[in-house]
């Protein structure tokens, strides 16, 4: 079986959004009160912090990649 790359960004969206959910779940569950514009912040923020994790993973994987090619001519 062909392994996949690990991407950092889509596992912290699916953390996020899952976050996310749970929280809305609780508070329709009446378990737990907050204000709902509240959570749009922290789910826009962890989007952020996806992107950015995202463009982090890529210029690694990148410079792995050159750097592969590189030693790979001499």
């Amino acid at each position: 079986m062909r392994r996949h790359e690990f991407e950092p960004g889509k596992l912290i969206v699916g953390l996020v959004l899952l976050g996310g959910g749970l929280a809305y779940l609780g508070a329709a569950a009446g378990r737990w009160h907050f204000p709902a514009f509240a959570l749009l912040p922290a789910l826009v923020g962890g989007l952020c912090l996806a992107g950015a994790a995202s463009s982090v993973g890529f210029l690694v994987h990148r410079h792995r990649a050159r750097a592969g090619k590189e030693a790979g001519r001499e």
